[in-house]
């Protein structure tokens, strides 16, 4: 099976991804080990991580031939993407749409996740070979913004990020989505060191996307 093909559905099959953002490349790596404890299998270590390339190499490396699957994210340009994916990032995700990020990743069969909010740049999204597109800000669009882009591009995957919470969740998966993006609601308790809460917390997503699959 083609490798893009592969890790599309390592990211449906995760049906979340914890967003990493933290002030330092150990921090990063800390946190990205503390959502996995809970049992989230779904990584994205953005670039505005400190050494965000070397934090990518070692999960990747500890994580290779496991369910767990680590991206790049706040990829800006096609030097930072080709960058990720060399460190080992199995996706690529951006806050808009690029299309040299998308040549990039098309290159070497890897997902590239940009964000879009309006259906023209969804259109433009999937005929750059995009296979999933992120909503974003999903706090602004809503999961009433799924059903409304799925009826006339009923071939999108959307994951949104931004806005998504455990409250919320189930609205997002009921109106069609394929996975979701969480930071800082599934990440709070980091901000005070506490990385036992992290992993808590990552179990409460993984119970309540156990309980909407079922």
């Amino acid at each position: 099976m083609l490798k893009k093909i592969v890790t599309t559905q390592k990211i449906k099959k995760s049906g979340v991804i914890a967003v990493i953002r933290a002030k330092s490349a150990k921090k990063a790596v800390d946190i990205s080990e503390a959502v996995i404890a809970g049992g989230l299998t779904g990584i994205e270590i953005t670039f505005t991580v400190p050494q965000a390339d070397q934090v990518i190499t070692e999960l990747s490396s500890k994580y290779q031939d496991t369910d767990v699957v680590i991206g790049a994210g706040t990829v800006l340009d096609s030097v930072s993407a080709r960058l990720a994916i060399l460190a080992g990032a199995q996706f690529i995700v951006s806050p808009s749409f690029d299309s040299s990020v998308a040549e990039i990743c098309n290159l070497y069969q890897t997902p590239y996740t940009p964000g879009c909010q309006t259906l023209t740049e969804m259109q433009t999204a999937l005929k750059a070979g995009v296979d999933i597109i992120k909503l974003f800000p999903g706090a602004i669009a809503g999961p009433q913004m799924v059903k409304a882009a799925l009826a006339p591009l009923p071939q999108l995957n959307l994951m949104p990020t931004g806005g998504v919470n455990l409250e919320n969740m189930t609205d997002w998966f009921k109106a069609g989505v394929i996975a979701v993006g969480a930071g800082s609601n599934l990440l709070k308790p980091a901000e005070n060191g506490d990385l036992a809460g992290v992993t808590a917390t990552a179990k409460k997503y993984v119970e309540k996307l156990n309980q909407i699959r079922s």
